[in-house]
């Protein structure tokens, strides 16, 4: 078959030309493309019989395939280097069952079997050959005993299952004559995280073995186990005295008792770390120098601790507190924060939310300021509401106006020029709300066709929609579109008063005397809301009247949109860009004898809002706006992650209503300590400024505003309303202390921190029990932990299972042998109905003085089942949703039977941790 590579980037074609292929018999050969092509099309061959040779289908698959698996080698190694033929292999199958192509996979599979089988019997005769390590330039034979000592530490501990003599057998295989000694460990990590889908304890011997690279590069020699903990200390303040040299670190840091901080660390805990969470640290968190890291990963918690006490007075005692909660995986602050922290550029929040204002000079300026607050790692939603629609006059050039569109492509285009200090791309999402004349366009920008001038293929979108649209959904009535020209107040009024000045120019439009208007049957616009959202994935459905109804804060502003994952709801204007600094608590960790341990979590969450709320002070703040509003209003965002663990550990289906009640009773748990702690650190520290007027003030908490929101609607928000904490008395304390931070509480998707801890993310069930993650730092297979466990203790856990579990796409529900009890405890993300998901965010939302990132998940969509959950989020009082994630035809099958009617050929927008997609990171 001719070459089937033909769409490689540049960089990609220099990748290939560049990498070596390791063969079995250690010699190298340059890397052929066409060979995987040739290997497909034999297992195709093999399946489809000779009649498929001719096919163009074949070709254009063996073609696609091998561009995935080329794409896959060189993003590992963009430079170039070496490759054994056996990951080589890998990647074939892996491609194999991602496309869907399970039965040429599985013949594919057994082929290997019978090859290795086969090699493995020449092998006992031919003998093993001796292989040679270059050191410092000089060929010396490769000291086995040495590696096997180096795997057995990275075992100890780990049980029988976890074997060190399987990790350097893999590892041999990979290393050729010649090799370099600093390639040796390297293969090593390789080598284990090959055999994580087998046995989840190699997930943190590969853990250990980076531990140990990192180690060498950081302290220039090998550790030795036995002295890690000596070397951490005596190398922290080398590590203060460095950054501070390469102008990385804040010099207040050398002002810090070192000696005391380095007794307080505990090099034990990187022993908590997963190959994923080491690693991510290592590509994207530690410190370097030309490339060379220079933290080891307490010696980052400790710096992160650090830069977050700056202003206390008892720094060092703060520092350690600090220390303790995030390097015990308890709580972890958000990525800007552990990104900058203790550094010269300290931008430590996670989220701005503005409002572009309705002029040329404003709109530019709104997007200068997106490109600064990216910089530092910041996420950003833009309200789009006040600029003028296309059509509309322009007073001083009497001229029409080109509407939001075109400006939108320019945000889109600035959010991939500033890349986050080159760590991440960057973020943005617009919102517009749903009266905006351009609103129609709006919900075409992330579409593949039509003019190219007005897409937007690398920004979010958000539809930011009033209740009286849902009201006329609801009740088969008309919509109005108008310019903000001229309804300017809308964009600040919610509830009844919106209505009234809305209908008000409905009946101004039907009299003639506003000409730009355009109205249409409500449900013809919200059925495109979810046809656009099921196709592109975007606009997102948020509530404005939900966030402003029972936002805190409602007597100093408005809230014009969230931000970009959905979950922060602050006021903004002209004046004010809001921010939130973010973190998470482990609920995992704070689990003990299958309950919610409740002083260990309120421990957790004072200390935690103790640090959020020092980031306020501490931050470095790219624009006035946004520094006079987060020292006005103070507010932050702690959130939580390790739910679906949780639920596994207690041995709760997602899909039940001890689930729910458990959703209702751990975020009651964690909202209540969350507002004690701020109304605590405001008897220390002073009440915000603008505590006064505020529901904190007048003695209304989150749970009580659901009645705000009930009177603004004038129908009931049918939510249970039962609690179990002593709110009564948090009521009194904050009446005589006031609070700290107008906000406290937003669930963020926590997708890169609990990569890091090792847990699930945020609220999310889990996507599969087993599958490969491809993220920024490269392809790391998960496997579900309580699954294998509970497998093992029924006998269940075998290569067989592994098998079936790569086959059917991490789903237990097609594997017969497994029980309907575990089944049901396990049950991916797409077996869920999305209901349940809704039913557990509502129990949470009541407690929540912001909002959450709540993704949905439908394995089968349909108009009917769309229209069904996105109005029962509304009816249930959610203030917002965030992505719809849905399924391909091939995976919708497996799932649970084909729709033809309702299933799409291909999945519509990005699967769950695509590496091009930011909001997955």
């Amino acid at each position: 078959m001719p070459s089937t590579v033909h769409a490689l980037s540049a960089d990609n074609e220099f990748a290939v030309a560049a990498l070596q292929v390791i063969r079995r018999n250690g010699a190298l050969v340059a890397f052929d493309a066409d060979k995987i092509a040739v290997a497909l099309s034999k297992a195709f061959l093999a399946v489809e019989g000779s009649q498929s040779a001719v096919s163009s289908r074949l070709r254009e698959v063996v073609s696609r395939l091998t561009q995935t698996v080329v794409r896959s080698l060189t993003r590992r190694s963009p430079d170039g280097g070496t490759v054994h033929i056996e990951d080589i292999q890998d990647q074939v199958e892996l491609a194999l069952m991602r496309a869907g192509e399970h039965d040429v996979a599985r013949a594919y599979v057994l082929y290997r079997e019978r090859r290795t089988a086969e090699r493995g019997s020449l092998a006992e005769v031919a003998g093993a050959p001796v292989l040679h390590v270059l050191v410092d330039g000089q060929r010396q034979p490769l000291d086995i005993a040495a590696l096997l000592k180096t795997c057995e530490a990275a075992c100890a501990g780990l049980g029988e299952s976890v074997s060190a003599r399987t990790i350097l057998d893999q590892a041999l295989k990979n290393l050729y004559d010649g090799v370099a000694m600093a390639d040796v460990q390297q293969a090593l990590i390789l080598a284990a995280r090959t055999l994580i889908e087998r046995e989840p304890g190699y997930n943190y011997a590969t853990a250990r073995l980076l531990l140990a690279s990192l180690s060498e590069e950081v302290i220039g020699a090998p550790v030795a186990a036995e002295d890690f903990a000596t070397v951490n200390r005596k190398y922290w303040p080398k590590f203060i005295q460095r950054g501070i040299a390469a102008e990385l670190l804040d010099p207040r840091l050398a002002s810090f008792d070192l000696p005391r901080l380095a007794k307080a660390l505990k090099p034990e805990r990187d022993l908590q770390f997963g190959y994923l969470g080491l690693q991510t640290l290592y590509d994207r968190y530690f410190l370097h120098i030309a490339g060379r890291r220079i933290e080891l990963p307490q010696i980052f918690f400790m710096r992160v601790a650090m830069g977050l006490a700056l202003n206390e007075i008892d720094r060092e005692a703060r520092a350690i507190e600090f220390y303790d909660l995030i390097s015990s995986f308890d709580f972890m602050c958000s990525t800007p924060t552990l990104f900058n922290s203790g550094t010269l550029h300290s931008q430590l929040s996670s989220c701005y939310l503005t409002t572009v204002a309705d002029d040329l000079d404003g709109i530019y300026q709104s997007i200068k300021e997106n490109a600064l607050l990216q910089k530092y790692a910041g996420g950003l939603g833009n309200d789009w509401t006040p600029v003028r629609s296309l059509g509309s006059r322009i007073k001083g050039t009497n001229g029409q106006s080109q509407g939001v569109i075109p400006f939108l492509k320019v945000v889109n285009d600035t959010a991939v020029a500033v890349n986050q200090g080159g760590k991440r791309k960057g973020a943005v999402c617009a919102y517009l709300e749903t009266w905006h004349l351009d609103i129609e366009e709006f919900l075409d920008l992330r579409k593949n066709t039509g003019d190219e001038r007005r897409r937007t293929h690398d920004m979010n979108t958000a539809n930011w929609i009033p209740d009286l649209f849902m009201q006329r959904v609801m009740d088969n009535g008309e919509w109005t579109l108008f310019s903000p020209v001229d309804v300017p107040d809308l964009h600040d009024k919610f509830g009844a008063e919106f209505e009234a000045a809305y209908v008000g120019y409905e009946v101004e439009a039907a009299a003639g005397r506003l000409k730009l208007h355009k109205k249409i049957p409500a449900v013809q616009l919200w059925r495109k809301m979810l046809t656009m959202l099921f196709e592109t994935g975007h606009p997102w459905i948020t509530f404005k009247d939900a966030c402003n109804l029972r936002s805190p804060q409602q007597h100093v502003g408005v809230v014009h949109s969230s931000n970009l994952c959905t979950e922060i709801t602050l006021n903004t204007s002209d004046e004010e860009t809001a921010v939130c600094n973010l973190g998470s608590v482990n609920l995992l960790a704070h689990l003990k004898d299958g309950a919610l341990d409740q002083a260990k979590l309120a421990r957790t969450v004072t200390t935690a809002l103790r640090m959020l709320d020092n980031v306020v002070d501490i931050n470095f703040y790219a624009t006035p706006k946004a520094r006079n509003a987060n020292l006005r209003h103070r507010p932050v965002g702690l959130g939580i992650m390790g739910f679906a663990d949780c639920l596994y550990e207690i041995g709760l289906p997602y899909a039940s209503t001890a689930a729910v009640e458990f959703a209702d009773r751990t975020m009651e748990a964690v909202c209540y300590h969350a507002y004690s702690a701020s109304s605590e650190l405001a008897r220390e520290r002073g009440r915000y400024s603008s505590f006064t007027g505020s529901l904190w003030d007048q003695g209304i908490l989150p749970l009580d505003s659901i009645q705000l929101l009930e009177a603004g609607r004038g129908t009931a928000v049918t939510v249970n309303r039962n609690f179990s904490q002593n709110w009564e008395m948090l009521r009194e304390r904050i009446a005589r202390h006031g609070m700290r931070n107008s906000n406290c509480v937003a669930i963020a998707p926590t997708a890169t921190i609990s990569n890091i801890v090792g847990v699930s993310a945020s609220i999310e069930p889990a996507y599969q029990n087993l599958y490969v993650k491809s993220n920024l730092s490269g392809e790391f297979t998960v496997v579900n932990d309580a699954l294998v466990r509970d497998l093992k203790a029924l006998g269940l856990w075998d290569e067989v299972m592994v098998a079936d579990l790569k086959y059917f796409d991490g789903s237990l529900a097609r594997i017969e042998r497994v029980p309907e009890e575990l089944k049901a405890r396990y049950a991916t993300a797409f077996e869920i109905d999305p209901v349940w998901l809704i039913e557990a965010a509502a129990r949470r939302q009541k407690w929540i003085d912001q909002a959450q990132s709540l993704n949905l998940y439908l394995a089968l969509p349909s108009g009917k089942k769309l229209d069904e959950i996105y109005k029962l989020a509304w009816l249930r009082g959610l203030k917002t949703t965030y992505y719809l994630r849905t399924l391909g035809a091939s995976q919708a099958e497996k799932a649970g039977g084909r729709d033809e009617a309702a299933v799409p050929d291909e999945p519509k927008f990005c699967a769950i941790d695509n590496p091009e997609c930011e909001a997955c990171q």
